[in-house]
This record gives structure tokens, sequence and C-alpha cells, in this order.
């Protein structure tokens, strides 16, 4: 099985060496390597040319934000199975993807994992932990959804149900999630490891006036499906997080 991992990227210099070495050090897979840069204007594109094949598909020009490159990277794969790793997240060691693609099967359509947030600087200091927990039908209306970063699906989902929202600014992923777990159903597998390190500073928490911006979109996600939410989903999502502050 074939597994094509997209890395979305704009003017990450800092970080992007740390994402791509995780990806390339990878053992025992079929992988695809995919950069999309929306046009940089640091050395991110020098960085990226510098690896030379080893990245076998990458684009550099101006776009619509991150979303519309995740879906310019899903156009361009070719593999069985897609994930998304941002140019300032790493996957936690060389095994990561061969366990992802052991863990699916023929029945599964997508898999998802656990993530700890690190240190921008220090990505070995932990500052909380997000355990997905398996999932349950009728979750997202209690405020569950997987880490975007761990969540791995077949290609075949997004051929069938479509890819990324341009309407949302930063919660494109959980309409996504939402819209293919919770609205149609696609089986899932929870693989009970971290894989992911994800530096701190997301933009929807990253200010309160974003978090609220980020609680509306949220709403939108549920409207944009037709969906009714539970009586609480939207106060216990972020109140959800709250846990992974004493998960070290």
């Amino acid at each position: 099985m074939k597994i094509s991992i997209i890395t979305i990227a704009y003017n990450s210099e800092s970080t992007i060496k740390d994402t791509i070495n995780s990806v390339l050090s990878q053992k025992g897979i079929d992988l695809e390597y995919i950069i999309v840069d929306g046009a940089s204007t640091d050395k991110t594109v020098e960085i990226v040319q510098s690896y030379g094949d080893k990245i076998h598909q990458f684009i550099s020009e101006p776009d619509k934000g991150i979303y519309d490159g995740m879906n310019k990277g899903i156009q361009l794969a070719t593999g069985d199975v897609i994930g998304i790793l941002n140019s300032d997240d790493i996957y936690t060691d060389d095994k990561v993807l061969k366990d992802v693609l052991h863990a699916f099967d023929e029945t599964t359509d997508a898999v998802y994992a656990d993530l700890v947030y690190v240190d921008q600087k220090n990505v070995d200091k932990i500052k909380r932990t997000w355990v997905s927990q398996p999932y349950k039908e009728g979750s997202f209306k209690k405020g569950w959804m997987p880490p975007h970063p761990t969540f791995f699906v077949r290609k075949e989902v997004y051929e069938k149900y479509g890819s990324y929202t341009l309407k949302l600014r930063s919660a494109a992923d959980y309409e996504f999630m939402l819209r293919v777990i919770h609205k149609h159903k696609i089986t899932l597998k929870y693989l009970q490891r971290v894989i992911v390190k994800m530096r701190v500073g997301g933009e929807s928490n990253a200010s309160f006036k974003n978090r609220i911006r980020a609680n509306k979109e949220d709403k939108m996600a549920w409207e944009i499906n037709d969906l009714q939410p539970g009586k609480l989903t939207f106060i216990r999502k972020p109140l959800s997080k709250v846990g992974q502050f004493f998960k070290r």
C-alpha cells in the first residue's frame, strides 16, 4: 500500500527541515512526499529544493490559504492513503507511517492517533497531550474530534466526499472530519500511540478573539452539512482540551 504525505508551507524556513527529515526518515513503506508552498518569500523554497528528488512533487505558487494548499496536494497525490503534516510539525519516530499503514485493513477508511503539543524551539518539551480515545457514533455532538495531523484517509474518501472547503478559515479540517465521519460514517481505526509532535501556536488558539471566531466556524461546519449539533457541543469542544494540560 502506497502512502502520500502532503506538507503545506509558507515562509517556513525555521521549521521545515525538521518536518522534511521526519517524513524522509520513515522506514519500511512505499512513500510519496508532496510539498505545496504558497509562494514563500524566505528561504523555504531553497531548502525544499536542496532535497532534490527525495521530494517527489513540489509546487510553489500563490494560493488561497492553507486549505487550498491541502486541496492542491490531494489532487497531486497518487497514494492509496493520504496524510497531511504541516511545516512546523514532525513525526515522533521513524516507524510512524509503517504503524499507520499496518492499522489499515480492507474495511478501514481512516486511521487516527494521539498527538503532543511541544515548545516552538524545543520539540522535546511537551506542553500538553491530546489522547484521542476510540470513536463512538455521536461523539462529535459531545465535542470530540481526532487531531487532524494524525488523521490518515484513503484517497477514495476524498474522491467520494470531497476535500477541504475554502469557506472556513481555520475549521475546514474540523468540517471535513465532521462530514466524513459523523455524516457519511466512514470506518475508523484508532492507533493508540503518539505519532505527531505539533508546535504550539495554532491559529484557532492563538488568541481569545481567534477562539471566538473558531467557535463560530465550528457552528458553520454543522450548518454546511445540514447537521444538528448537541445542546452543549460548542461548549464541550473547547472544554475537552482542558484535560490535555494534565497529560504530559
